[in-house]
C-alpha cells in the first residue's frame, strides 16, 4: 500500500528526488513525516501548493490520502 509524493520544479531539487513512494493512509501530519527534512518547513508555508489526485487542496491539513493516490506538491509560481 502506497501513495506517490510528486515534487516539482525547485521543490524535485531540495528533495534530492522528483518523486517518493510511502505508506498509505496518509494525513496531513503523516505528509511531514514523511518529507525531506529540506522539505518540511516550506511545505508548511502558505506559497507551497498540495494537489491530491490532481485537484489542489483548498487546506493542506485537510490531506487524506490512500493507497493508489498521487500528492503532488508544487512549488511557489514565478513570472514575468
Amino acid at each position: 500500500m502506497a501513495i506517490t509524493l510528486v515534487f516539482l520544479g525547485k521543490l524535485a531539487d531540495l528533495a534530492g528526488t522528483p518523486d517518493l513512494q510511502v505508506a498509505a493512509p496518509l494525513d496531513w501530519n503523516g505528509l511531514l513525516a514523511s518529507l525531506p527534512e529540506s522539505l518540511t518547513e516550506m511545505a508548511q508555508g502558505e506559497r507551497v501548493k498540495l494537489a491530491l489526485n490532481g485537484s489542489i487542496l483548498a487546506e493542506k491539513t485537510a490531506l487524506s490520502a490512500n493507497d493508489g493516490d498521487e500528492i503532488a506538491l508544487l512549488p511557489p509560481v514565478s513570472g514575468g
